[in-house]
C-alpha cells in the first residue's frame, strides 16, 4: 500500500472515530434537562449518588445513544451490501422497500400480540423484521430478474415500500388496541424507548453482522469485479449471493426491529465513505461505514431531540434532510459519467 493511502486510511479511521466519540459524549449530556460533563462522568463511572440526573442518563440517554451507534452502523453496513449485491450506489434498505417490509412484519405482529393481550420478546420482533425483510427481498430479486434497468428495479423497490408503508399506517390507524398508539412513533422510525437490555441484544446481533461483513472482505472485493472473475476464483456464486442476502437483511431488521425505517443513511453513508477513503474496498469501507453510520444516527438522533425542543421529530425525518441531497448528487454524477463514456 503507497505511503499516501495509509495516510489517508489513518486520518479518516481517526477523525470518525474522534467524530463519534464525541457525537456519543455530547448526546449524553445534551437535552432537555442539560447535564454537566463531570456529572455526567460520575454517573457512568458509578461515584454519583441516586438522583433525577442519574436516572435520566442510565435509563434513557444511555441506552438510546447507545442504539443509535450500533443501529446506525448495521444501517450503514447493510446498505454497502446491498449495493455490492446489485452494482448499484442508490440500493440500500430503504430505498428498495426491505425496511418497509420489515416494518409491516413488525406491526403485524405486535397489533396481533396486543389484541389478544400477549406480551412478546425483542427477540420474536427481529424474527418477524426478519421474515419481512426476507420476503421484500425476495420481491426485489423476482423484478431484478425480469428488468435489464437498474432504474426500473430502484422504482419497483421505491413502490413496493410504498405500498407497505400504507397497509402498515391503515394497521396502525386501525388497531383497536390503546397500547398501539406507541406503534405511530415507533412506525415513523425513532431511538427512543429503547432500554439497555434492548442494547444488549441489539449489541450481540449487530456486532456478529458487521464482524461476518468484515470476514467477507475479499471475496466481496472479487465479486465487485464481477461474477465471472468471482467465479475463476473458486467462490460459490449461489451461496456467496445467498450470504449477502442473509447477512443484509438481518442487519437491517435489526434496525428495523428496535427503531423503525430508517431512511437514506444506507445509501448515503457508503457513498461517503467511498469519497473520504477514495476507495470501494470493502476492507476499508465495511468499518468505516459502520463508524460513519453510527456518528450519523447520533447526530440526526440529537437533531430530532432539540432542534424543536420539546417537541421530537422521527428520526426518518432528519436522516432524509441529510440523506436525500446526498442520493440526488449520487444520481447526478452517475448520469454524468455515462454521457461522457
Amino acid at each position: 500500500m503507497k505511503k499516501s493511502k495509509r495516510i489517508r486510511y489513518a486520518a479518516g479511521f481517526s477523525a470518525l472515530i474522534i467524530l463519534a466519540a464525541l457525537l456519543f459524549v455530547v448526546n449524553i449530556i445534551m437535552g432537555s434537562s442539560r447535564i454537566s460533563l463531570k456529572e455526567t462522568a460520575d454517573i457512568l463511572f458509578g461515584s454519583a449518588p441516586d438522583s433525577p440526573a442519574k436516572k435520566i442518563i442510565t435509563d434513557i440517554r444511555l441506552p438510546r445513544t447507545a442504539a443509535a451507534m450500533l443501529l446506525g452502523g448495521a444501517l450503514a453496513v447493510s446498505g454497502f451490501l446491498l449495493q455490492c449485491f446489485f452494482d448499484n450506489p442508490i440500493a440500500g434498505p430503504y430505498v428498495l422497500g426491505i425496511s418497509s417490509g420489515a416494518k409491516l412484519a413488525v406491526a403485524a405482529v405486535m397489533i396481533s400480540s396486543l389484541k389478544h393481550g400477549v406480551i412478546l420478546g425483542s427477540w420474536v420482533m427481529v424474527l418477524a423484521s426478519f421474515i419481512g425483510s426476507l420476503v421484500s427481498m425476495g420481491l426485489i430479486l423476482l423484478i431484478s430478474g425480469k428488468v435489464r434497468n437498474m432504474a426500473q428495479l430502484i422504482i419497483s423497490g421505491v413502490m413496493i415500500g410504498y405500498i407497505c408503508s400504507s397497509v402498515t399506517e391503515i394497521a396502525v390507524t386501525f388497531a383497536d388496541d390503546s397500547n398501539i398508539v406507541n406503534l405511530h412513533n415507533w412506525s415513523m422510525g425513532s431511538f427512543s424507548g429503547t432500554d439497555m437490555e434492548d442494547v444488549k441484544m441489539i449489541a450481540v446481533i449487530v456486532i456478529a453482522g458487521t464482524i461476518a461483513a468484515f470476514l467477507i472482505s475479499k471475496p466481496l472485493s472479487a465479486y465487485q469485479l464481477g461474477e465471472s472473475y468471482a467465479a475463476n476464483l473458486g467462490i460459490n456464486l449461489k451461496m456467496f449471493r445467498l450470504f449477502l442476502i442473509l447477512l443484509s437483511s438481518l442487519l437491517s431488521a435489526c434496525v428495523t426491529a428496535f427503531a423503525g425505517p430508517v431512511s437514506f443513511v444506507g445509501v448515503a453513508v457508503p457513498h461517503l465513505m467511498k469519497s473520504l477513503f477514495g476507495t470501494a474496498k470493502p476492507l476499508v469501507i465495511i468499518p468505516a461505514s459502520f463508524i460513519g453510520g453510527a456518528a450519523v444516527c447520533m447526530l440526526c438522533d440529537l437533531a430530532a431531540r432539540l432542534i424543536f425542543s420539546p417537541t421530537e421529530l422521527s428520526i426518518s425525518t432528519v436522516t432524509a434532510v441529510f440523506g436525500a441531497p446526498v442520493v440526488i448528487v449520487i444520481m447526478l454524477r452517475r448520469e454524468s459519467q455515462r454521457r461522457s463514456a
